[in-house]
């Protein structure tokens, strides 16, 4: 906690001074353009892999960066809840569904049952996901470990994707071209980001604007 207590410290003497006209226009307000989804992982830093500033990311994480199909629920519904205020209350311009090497999410949803009776709730979150295991059951024509790896990890985002379809203001904004998503891998000894083109169905390397 002494490192966490500096750094705290540290951001109040340099980055917040840095900004401290940008702080104070965020103080009553935001105006994010992008609702970003992302896996928990501490290895993930949305800001950090998309160098933008304060106000412009409204951030949702979980295990495995999950999206659940929508649904009227009594149920505290943290991903989905984040969601529908990100949409419409905050009207962001884009969603990103991001997805990362060496997941233990995705990892996870390749083990038994009985491989996860110590995290139950984990093992119910991945539920939400399990046609991916299936689907990646049928691309394997091998069993390489680390071809399994990649496969659970990109089919993962593109069920997420569809998921978020499933939203009615979603897909009604999508459809008007207001919306637009976006499915990105992230690669974390490399620092690559590929995003999933939908017109050749690939993960393609960004480059640039």
């Amino acid at each position: 906690m002494d490192k966490l207590f500096k750094g705290v410290a540290k951001f109040r003497q340099d980055d917040f001074e840095a900004h401290k006209e940008l702080f104070q226009s965020l103080g009553r307000d935001q105006k994010p353009h992008t609702l970003f989804i992302g896996c928990a992982d501490s290895r993930v830093v949305p800001d950090m892999i998309t160098r933008t500033m304060p106000g412009e990311l409204f951030t949702v994480r979980n295990i495995a960066n999950i999206v659940p199909p929508y649904r009227n629920t009594a149920e505290y519904a943290g991903t989905t809840s984040s969601i529908e205020y990100a949409v419409l209350s905050l009207e962001v311009e884009n969603i990103v569904v991001c997805g990362h090497s060496n997941c233990g999410g995705c990892a996870a949803m390749n083990q038994s049952p009985e491989e996860l009776a110590h995290l139950p709730n984990v093992r119910r979150w991945l539920e939400i996901s399990r046609e991916v295991r299936g689907r990646v059951d049928r691309q394997m024509d091998d069993e390489h470990p680390k071809k399994r790896e990649w496969l659970t990890e990109q089919i993962n985002i593109l069920v997420q994707m569809r998921n978020l379809l499933t939203y009615p203001y979603v897909r009604e904004r999508y459809q008007q071209g207001s919306l637009k998503i976006y499915g990105w891998y992230y690669i974390i000894e490399t620092g690559e980001i590929f995003n999933f083109n939908d017109q050749t169905e690939t993960f393609e390397l960004v480059t640039g604007p």
